[in-house]
């Protein structure tokens, strides 16, 4: 899905909004990057051309996510540790390919289901105080992008995940929380 990114005007000024959404958009920020080196991480070493067409669609999508935040926000908002999210977001997606295709699909189903979580709790905050409908609009749009991400990763797997996967995902999910949590602040 191709958006114009001029939408970018219609958005508040960032520096102007308060600490808690700020450090949450750096959050998003640094998980639209670890998300773009995720698929290129995947896209250096996978051959296989199924898994190679599900990375280059969501690829294109999550850049999109990514340009949306670089162009709004100033280099004073966004994380100082951006070069750690692109190494940990390809170290992912070239480790996701030890398991094959379906540890690429278990990987980014992972990841995807704690991104609409973590957007859904953003909006929803938003939404209750009634402050910023226009954020709450464009980081509803990503959500929704993340979950046809998970929707497409999970129904391109077959049959039930079994222990070692079930285990990888939740370190896959661990390891994107902790990251937040490191990002909001710097």
């Amino acid at each position: 899905m191709r958006r114009n990114n001029s939408a970018v005007g219609a958005l508040p000024d960032p520096t102007s909004l308060p600490a808690w959404l700020q450090g949450e958009l750096r959050s998003d920020h640094a998980g639209e990057t670890g998300a773009v080196w995720i698929y290129r991480g995947i896209l250096q070493f996978s051959r296989d051309p199924v898994v190679r067409e599900f990375a280059l669609e969501h690829l294109a999508t999550e850049e999109e996510h990514l340009a949306l935040f670089e162009q709004w926000l100033p280099r004073s908002l966004k994380s100082v540790l951006l070069p750690a999210w692109r190494l940990s977001g390809w170290m992912l997606g070239a480790l996701s390919l030890l398991g094959g295709r379906h540890g690429v699909f278990a990987t980014v189903e992972a990841v995807e289901i704690f991104v609409v979580t973590h957007y859904g709790q953003q909006i929803t905050r938003l939404t209750e105080a009634d402050s910023y409908p226009e954020v709450a609009l464009a980081l509803e749009q990503c959500m929704r992008d993340e979950d046809h991400h998970r929707e497409d990763a999970r129904g391109r797997q077959s049959g039930e995940a079994g222990l070692v996967y079930r285990l990888w995902q939740r370190l896959v999910e661990g390891g994107s929380a902790a990251a937040v949590v490191v990002a909001r602040i710097i």
